[in-house]
């Protein structure tokens, strides 16, 4: 077989590896969150299983017996189908056993999932190299300086580069997680049935196309059949009423699904914002926001700044309040990384960008370069169960200073475990830091633990707060508004005692933040159907 074709299939198999790797991340958020978890799980596993692999494939060729070339060549052409064919048993069951996994242990719930959907695949993959190396050798098809080793390994890796961008940039946006993996096991059976016909072959041939024409049927199937096999298109049942799944948009900052409710006997209904696993936000029939936290940033808003002409929002989400902010006569920017976030607020949630300037770009980045011609910043920055780390670092709150008129503020929508106050008390110390004058506001709900938090910030003693008259206020929160806007709540010294500075080189809150984002995905699980978590 020319070398330019083993070296193909190796580049290929190298590709699969690292979009395999890509893949599996973006499958485990909805269940495990975006954490420490997933990714020292994912991290570990992969090398652990690399390392077997090459270590196995070593086995192989040092053990090929009488000859050698048959051997190895047969070894080496079955492994990408025995990859494909774990590839598609892991999203065989998966959607069945993720969600109790989850519910049991999220770190050991992680590593479970990473062993199921990474060991056998990364093994079987990484074992090609170490074959190919010993096919050369036997077909002393030896480099000048080199026996081949280096050089498998070069195209290994320049293939794991090739397969992370097309992985990104031309399946994750356009097709579900689920599809793009199966994907994945196709080509790698693809690959099989390729060696199996050529002369790399001799013997075993169809054992090999056996193995490849079964992970190719299997992946075609299970990616055809996805949607009916995993029940994620169909009505669930959900936070008191049945919901269908009305759009999915997919970008690299995950999976957005908008879910409809059944309209009632006056044709009225819900939509809901729903981001890996998160409802974003919700709203009836006539686009009126039935979440708490839009209400209450408007409020804030309007009764620290009722002057305010010139907003900057970091964070779109469904557009509902930039939207209401630009009615009510202020000139409004928002950033907004995310372009599926605007399309989904275009599309589904009444948002116009033609009203409201547009930046689509990373907050930290725009705030860096920002001048002070804001009245109020806010700030609704949030990625999985939390805040990214590098948007609430002493540095980050120094850069968005910047961006305040003298006497203007900021408002933060933030997330508080009332039960365990470590990850916010690191948050309010940091933000202190840079913006002293903090008051904290959180409505009074019994029984709820885990909550919005909203805090004002800036660098000036704080201006009274106003009255303020909002229309179209939900009535079931108008009362909760109303009484959380009556009692501001000072930080002081207490909240902030056990809090450690996060800057952007250290993060010395990392474990505490790890924990409370962990409480508050034990909770989206007790609440979400699995259906819904699959994307």
């Amino acid at each position: 077989m020319p070398a330019f074709i083993l070296f193909t299939l190796i580049f290929i198999s190298g590709g699969a590896i690292l979009a395999l790797e890509l893949l599996s991340s973006r499958i485990m958020t909805p269940y495990f969150g975006v954490s420490l978890y997933i990714w020292t799980g994912i991290l570990s596993i992969t090398l652990v299983s690399l390392a077997l692999g090459y270590w196995w494939g070593g086995r192989l060729a040092g053990n090929a017996g009488v000859a050698p070339a048959r051997r190895l060549g047969l070894l080496f052409a079955i492994m990408p189908a025995l990859a494909g064919l774990a590839i598609i048993a892991a999203c065989a069951i998966y959607p069945f056993v993720f969600h109790p996994l989850a519910r049991w242990s999220l770190s050991g719930g992680a590593f479970a999932a990473c062993m199921i959907l990474l060991f056998l695949p990364l093994v079987a993959t990484s074992a090609m190299n170490p074959l190919l190396v010993a096919l050369l050798l036997q077909q002393q098809e030896k480099r000048k300086g080199d026996a081949g080793s280096g050089l498998v390994f070069f195209v290994s890796t320049l293939g794991s580069v090739v397969g992370v961008i097309i992985t990104a940039f031309g399946l994750i946006p356009y097709i579900s997680n689920y599809t793009a993996t199966l994907m994945v096991a196709l080509l790698l059976g693809l690959l099989s049935l390729v060696a199996a016909s050529s002369k790399l072959v001799m013997a075993g041939r169809g054992t090999v196309t056996a193995c490849a024409i079964a992970a190719m049927s299997c992946a075609a199937l299970l990616a055809w059949q996805g949607d009916r096999y995993t029940g994620r298109q169909g009505p669930v049942a959900f936070s008191g009423a049945q919901w269908q799944v009305e759009g999915i948009h997919s970008s690299l900052f995950g999976t957005v699904k908008i879910l409809r409710s059944a309209a009632d006997a006056d044709g009225k209904f819900l939509r809901m914002y729903f981001h890996d696993g998160l409802i974003q936000n919700t709203v009836d029939s006539n686009q009126r926001s039935i979440s708490f936290y839009t209400w209450a940033l408007e409020a804030l808003a309007r009764a620290y700044q009722p002057q305010m002409q010139d907003v900057l929002m970091l964070g779109l989400g469904a557009g509902i309040v930039p939207s209401r902010l630009d009615r009510a006569g202020a000139r409004v920017e928002v950033v907004e990384i995310d372009p599926s976030s605007l399309a989904v607020a275009r599309q589904y949630f009444g948002f116009d960008p033609k009203r409201v300037t547009t930046h689509q770009a990373d907050a930290r980045t725009f705030v860096g370069n920002c001048t002070p011609r804001h009245d109020v910043v806010l700030v609704d920055l949030f990625h999985g169960d939390g805040t990214p780390d590098y948007l609430i670092t002493r540095e980050f709150f120094r850069d968005l200073k910047s961006c305040l008129k003298p006497g203007g503020v900021a408002i933060f929508n933030t997330f508080a475990n009332l039960d365990d106050t470590r990850s916010y008390s690191h948050l309010l110390a940091t933000l202190q830091s840079e913006l002293p004058h903090v008051a904290l506001y959180r409505p009074d709900w019994p029984g709820m633990r885990q909550i919005n938090s909203f805090l004002v910030a800036s660098p000036t003693p704080l201006p009274a707060p106003q009255r303020v008259t909002i229309s179209d206020v939900p009535e079931h929160h108008a009362a909760a508004l109303w009484d959380m806007l009556a009692k501001p709540q000072a930080v002081g010294a207490a909240m902030t005692a056990s809090g450690k500075i996060i800057h952007d080189a250290w993060n010395a809150a990392a474990l505490d933040m790890a924990a409370g984002q962990a409480a508050f995905r034990q909770g989206v699980l007790d609440a979400a159907p699995p259906a819904l978590l699959m994307n």
